[in-house]
């Protein structure tokens, strides 16, 4: 009697994967619903990816929600963005805390309205010692005024003798972005079929996996995040070398 065969070595998911949440407009038209409606079904997608992601075993998750360029739609628009994110700290958070995912928020947050600051502080606190999921979540973020901030607070540590220019290398320069601490993505996923990144980790994804799929953000499903991690799976991740 022959033994069966083993089992082939199950790959280990990718550490951290990030999210272009694309397609909520287009969702709701297709329906000839508001814009609104998009996006509400776009926060069900995010609970549903959030659980997904603890399932799969992702280290970190980091979400698009909100980019610094969305402030140029229209004031109802963003207005029930702001109102979204309120209600989903709110309902969310305990739940989050519970499943011992830590909350992260990067961009100029603390430009919002004073209530979702505070939300965004206590969700941060709260979860902090927590080992789980990292979830972060980009909010009035945009990386071209990240990069540019960062040389800022670099060239005024020149300037106050607290650095040299002799030390100014690749992690320095990382040390001063929103992402301090967290690990580059390895993969980017964006929905909706668009192909483009929109100003979201132009230095973190410098050797990202780019993954592109034509679902919309609201129609996006574990099985749709299972598809992109088996692709991911399939690539060659060389960093400028040649093939093997």
């Amino acid at each position: 009697m022959t033994n069966p065969p083993p089992e082939a070595d199950v790959p280990e998911p990718p550490k951290h994967i990030a999210i272009i949440m694309d397609g909520n407009g287009r969702w709701a038209k297709a329906r000839g619903l508001p814009r609104v409606a998009g996006h509400q079904r776009g926060v069900d997608a995010l609970r549903g990816v959030v659980e997904a992601s603890q399932e799969i075993g992702i280290d970190y998750l980091t979400l698009y929600a909100f980019s610094s360029e969305n402030w140029k739609r229209s004031p109802t628009e963003v207005d029930d963005l702001m109102g979204l994110l309120r209600l989903y700290l709110r309902r969310e958070l305990q739940n989050l805390h519970r499943n011992f995912v830590r909350i992260r928020f990067i961009g100029e947050w603390r430009r919002l309205a004073p209530d979702i600051v505070k939300l965004i502080d206590d969700a941060e606190r709260t979860t902090i010692d927590n080992c789980g999921l990292t979830l972060v979540i980009a909010i009035n973020y945009g990386s071209h005024r990240e990069i540019v901030e960062a040389t800022r607070e670099i060239v005024v540590a020149v300037l106050d003798g607290l650095l040299s220019v002799d030390d100014i290398d690749e992690e320095t320069f990382a040390s001063h972005l929103h992402t301090d601490g967290i690990p580059n993505p390895d993969l980017v996923i964006r929905t909706s079929g668009e192909q483009r990144l929109s100003n979201f980790l132009l230095w973190q994804a410098c050797y990202a996996e780019l993954i592109f799929m034509d679902a919309l953000w609201p129609d996006f499903t574990k099985h749709n995040l299972e598809q992109a991690i088996d692709e991911y799976h399939h690539r060659e991740r060389r960093y400028g070398a040649t093939s093997g």
